[in-house]
């Protein structure tokens, strides 16, 4: 068991609807020892890769897209959910779905943050149905830039995100895998 699954296990809440709440440590107050943890472990899965530059979405992403933009010594950008008064026009644009906020959102990425030939890893702090990542990725083919690479603190592995992506052929790396949960018990069984 490594430490992120021990964290869950310690400090995760099983909520009914299939519902994982880590926000005491991951997503809402950020217990920076295992973010850092988290970073180093992705980034010692995407050994020999290079990378030019991470990617997230806002919000929850980004403190752990930070450390490991931090230990790459290169830019971290992450697509913008809502319109600000400064956005730009000048943008690439994808639909992502949030399991967690049950809506369609409209996510983009400036262009002059993105640009054609960059190798690009994504990040995220779970993933379900991997309706984020398939944002980012496309965002990313806009661009004209490759995805090397998908890491995620914590995989749905009952859901079909991870295996659809895998199945795509994308190298993707997730630190813990819940298999199944029960709110019942509060048990959670992940991936070996």
């Amino acid at each position: 068991m490594n430490f992120l699954e021990k964290k869950i296990l310690s400090d995760g809440i099983v909520k009914r609807g299939d519902i994982l709440k880590v926000d005491n440590f991951l997503n809402h107050q950020l217990d920076i020892a295992i973010i850092r943890q988290i970073a180093h472990e992705l980034k010692r899965r995407f050994e020999g890769e290079q990378v030019d530059k991470v990617i997230t979405i806002e919000s929850s992403g980004i403190a752990i897209a930070t450390l490991l933009g931090d230990l790459y010594g290169v830019p971290v950008v992450f697509a913008k959910k809502s319109e600000t008064a400064n956005s730009t026009d000048n943008k690439y644009v994808s639909q992502a779905y949030s399991f967690t906020h049950k809506r369609m959102n409209q996510v983009f990425i400036s262009r002059p943050y993105l640009k054609a030939g960059e190798r690009v890893l994504i990040v995220d702090d779970f993933m379900a149905d991997g309706q984020a990542a398939s944002a980012l990725i496309d965002i990313v083919r806009q661009a004209g830039a490759t995805v090397v690479g998908i890491g995620i603190a914590i995989e749905k592995g009952q859901q079909q995100g991870g295996r659809k992506l895998r199945a795509e052929g994308y190298h993707l790396e997730s630190v813990a895998i819940v298999e199944s949960m029960d709110p019942d018990s509060q048990s959670v069984i992940f991936r070996q």
